[in-house]
């Protein structure tokens, strides 16, 4: 018969291989980091001709056009070109492209939609969200 200090230690390992699991679940059904929004990155298509191509301005922490859901279709080469009136950093989650924001200069980052989901199109300083992104 198992003393109770065997019984107890037991009782633990099970319950922290468990809380283990439920982390581990929780943590891959969100996609990792950002609610579900990062991906593994993509080949970059520099600065050649793309299918899709996106133009915001920020002024006064509005965004031009207004923020909106947009459905891309898989394999899709897509370039967002931002101009803003402040400093800013621009980042599109899942796919981890990133551009400086210098005001009143356009800062352009392209990329191969390869990866199916939603994702964030946002400035990290002001923490605007500019769109989403819809890859089917």
């Amino acid at each position: 018969m198992p003393s109770k200090r065997d019984v107890w230690y037991r009782a633990i390992a099970v319950v922290v291989v468990a809380l283990a699991a439920v982390v581990a679940i929780v943590f891959v059904s969100s996609g990792g980091d950002k609610g579900g929004t990062d991906a593994v990155p993509v080949a970059d298509v520099g600065s050649g001709p793309v299918d899709r191509e996106f133009a915001i301005t920020i002024t006064n922490r509005a965004a031009t056009p207004p923020t909106s859901r947009v459905e891309i279709p898989m394999g899709s080469t897509i370039r967002i070109t931002v101009t803003s009136d402040v400093a800013d950093e621009l980042h599109v989650h899942g796919y981890d492209r990133k551009a400086v924001l210098t005001p009143g200069v356009p800062a352009s980052v392209a990329f191969r939609a390869g990866t199916a989901g939603l994702f964030e199109v946002e400035t990290h300083v002001s923490d605007l969200v500019l769109m989403q992104l819809v890859v089917r």
